[in-house]
């Protein structure tokens, strides 16, 4: 791309005072991590038999899942439809979605009361749930993230791995085993690349599916047979303003220039994307009368409109703005509503919408509950800035390239 090098790892100080930050509040969120592994759920949530999920299902794993469908909307757009404009954002948000998924996976042990039981779906096939396929979908697109990175690995140690003392004796083989993983996955990417983009989109609806099989338990506001189709299609919506919000929070942490050319053409695309899910959403509420509800003024009716007029109409309002998509803060600013808005239908869906007959009172996080999810994104953010520093994702202008090879203990 004009004015850009290829990719190549940030050469900054890891630690800032932000970091600092981050990084207490991900020790503390391991730490009651920790104890909620030696004793057990009741010990730090506030799950019962009336709710068996919570925030760490409908936030962490749900809406964990959702933000992290840029991974597969900017390669659907970079390598199948050959758009080579964007290829400059795939890195970054294939990392990040790697990161997400990463963590929906450790959600999805931590809240289950045997945890270490979370591999038996590979073995114990039940095709009858809806679970079932979320699961292996999952677990299979977690691999392809991995295996989609690992050309980005190979990049970095070609020809540096410098192991010390007798350990030397291992550089050649390795060296060799990396030159040949390169090569076959330059020639077979395109397979995990097309499986990705499909294992997202199943997996995405049938979360929504999911819902669906609660009938009466969710609010009409929320219950609907096209419930999967609403999940996929705002986990799209939320693609790529994941992507531009990710880009701007990252320019700004390392002192790097947005990359606005790409990023005002991916918001453009945005607007017409944010449509087709509010008309899809819209014209079920009219088809199923469910509009009736906003008649009264209650919880639900509240959290409704909020998500659908604060996370939906206001962003497809700024996005359609020529003057917005060119104006960095208003971007950010769009990007920031729509992940809300997303934010904000997971936690109706599974929280809000979510009435189990013969609850004695509703679900409350708990503090524990609250402490490992904050932890959870403190984590995700401190793995993604030390990636960034040793492997080459981020495009640099240039100038700003370094002037030195990053270096860490045993590589060149």
């Amino acid at each position: 791309m004009n004015g850009y090098t290829k990719p190549q790892p940030i050469t900054k100080k890891f630690f800032t005072p932000g970091v600092i930050i981050i990084s207490t509040v991900a020790l503390i969120g391991f730490a009651v991590l920790l104890a909620r592994y030696i004793f057990g759920l009741g010990a730090i949530t506030n799950l019962s038999n009336q709710y068996p999920w919570g925030i760490w299902i409908g936030l962490d794993v749900a809406l964990g899942v959702a933000l992290a469908a840029g991974g597969f909307t900017t390669a659907a757009l970079g390598h199948i439809m050959h758009r080579e404009k964007f290829h400059a954002i795939i890195r970054p948000a294939l990392l990040t979605a790697l990161l997400g998924y990463t963590f929906v996976a450790l959600s999805v042990a931590t809240d289950l009361g045997r945890w270490y039981y979370i591999w038996h779906p590979l073995i114990f096939w039940n095709g009858n749930s809806a679970l079932f396929e979320v699961g292996m979908c999952v677990m299979i697109y977690l691999a392809v993230l991995y295996i989609e990175f690992l050309p980005i690995v190979c990049e970095r140690f070609i020809g540096r791995i410098n192991l010390p003392g007798i350990l030397h004796l291992l550089n050649k083989p390795l060296d060799k085993l990396l030159r040949i993983l390169d090569r076959a996955l330059d020639k077979t990417m395109f397979i995990f690349i097309i499986a990705g983009v499909v294992l997202s989109c199943l997996h995405q609806s049938s979360l929504g599916t999911l819902m669906v099989i609660a009938g009466p338990k969710m609010h009409p506001l929320w219950q609907t047979p096209v419930l999967p189709l609403l999940f996929l299609l705002s986990a799209i919506s939320v693609g790529f303003p994941m992507v531009i919000f990710e880009s701007m929070i990252s320019s700004k942490s390392f002192g790097l220039k947005p990359e606005m050319d790409i990023l005002t053409d991916l918001a453009r695309m945005v607007g017409p994307i944010l449509f087709i899910y509010l008309a899809f959403k819209i014209g079920d509420m009219v088809i199923r009368r469910s509009f009736v509800y906003l008649y009264e003024i209650n919880t639900a009716s509240v959290m409704f409109t909020i998500e659908l007029v604060v996370g939906v109409i206001v962003p497809l309002r700024m996005f359609l703005s020529p003057k917005v998509v060119k104006s960095p803060a208003g971007i950010f600013i769009a990007s920031c509503l729509v992940i809300f808005g997303v934010f904000m239908n997971r936690l109706n869906n599974f929280i809000v919408a979510y009435n189990p007959p013969y609850s004695f009172h509703p679900y409350i996080p708990s503090l524990g509950e609250i402490a490992v999810t904050i932890g959870f994104i403190a984590m995700e953010v401190l793995l993604y800035r030390a990636a960034v520093m040793i492997f080459p994702v981020i495009e640099l202008p240039n100038g700003a390239a370094p002037k030195t090879k990053y270096a860490i203990k045993g590589v060149k």
